[in-house]
């Protein structure tokens, strides 16, 4: 019933986000909606089971978000001065960042915040470890080192709402 209430909730929010205009018939017809693809979709998509329902978890959704923007500001400037130097300072390389998150939808999250900063690119999860190509993988970093630089700020905000 959880799961079935957080994919109803979340597609009618989109739904009305996107309808326009709060017209009774789009209020119905997206709550009709809504509850039909929650119905069909509800035992596929178990991952959602990782999050934690608290009153806290608006607040804790905007801090992540708060600190994704900021991260994806920072990051594209990064790269777009690298781009634009006339001596391009990259150092790429594929390095191993550990993660505290335990669940599949924390690991997934974390790999897609990396993955969408320019800079990083996450390209497989093996247990807690994360493999990560990194544009700034300066010569005799290790993994500790690579670990805060690139997901510590992410993880610690959504530790708040996943494990």
């Amino acid at each position: 019933m959880r799961r079935f209430a957080l994919i109803a909730v979340g597609i009618f929010i989109v739904w009305l986000a996107l309808a326009g205009r709060l017209t009774l018939a789009e209020v119905v017809t997206g709550a009709l909606v809504a509850a039909g693809v929650a119905a069909l979709s509800r035992h596929h998509l178990a991952l959602l089971d990782d999050i934690r329902l608290t009153p806290m978890l608006p607040v804790h959704l905007a801090r992540y978000f708060w600190t994704f923007f900021i991260a994806l500001v920072g990051a594209n400037l990064d790269v777009a001065r690298r781009v634009i130097s006339p001596k391009p300072d990259i150092h790429p390389a594929l390095v191993e960042v550990r993660t505290a998150l335990t669940s599949d939808l924390g690991k997934l999250w974390l790999a897609n915040s990396i993955t969408l900063t320019p800079g990083t690119l996450s390209v497989d999860v093996v247990g807690d470890v994360l493999k990560v190509h990194w544009i700034d993988a300066t010569p005799g970093r290790d993994m500790e080192h690579a670990t805060r630089a690139i997901a510590e700020k992410f993880e610690a905000r959504l530790k708040g709402f996943l494990s």
